[in-house]
């Protein structure tokens, strides 16, 4: 097997490999998200559909009344 294959089997070599690896996907998700002036209004415009679906709510209870 190659050496720098070796170098995986070491578990203090393979943990902080590892650890860079998901952070660094992390943050490139994050800049993916927040960037880009589309994505950022469809997610602002994202933020009040908890409260759309209560209000929708509330105006079919009223007109029922």
């Amino acid at each position: 097997m190659p050496e720098w294959l070796e170098w995986f089997t070491h578990m203090e070599n393979t943990k902080p490999f590892a650890l860079v690896l998901f952070f660094v996907t992390f943050v490139g998700i994050i800049l993916y998200i927040f960037t880009g002036k589309k994505r950022a209004e469809r997610l602002e415009s994202y933020k009040n559909i908890p409260f759309d679906d209560d209000d929708e709510h509330r105006r079919d209870e009223d007109s029922e009344k």
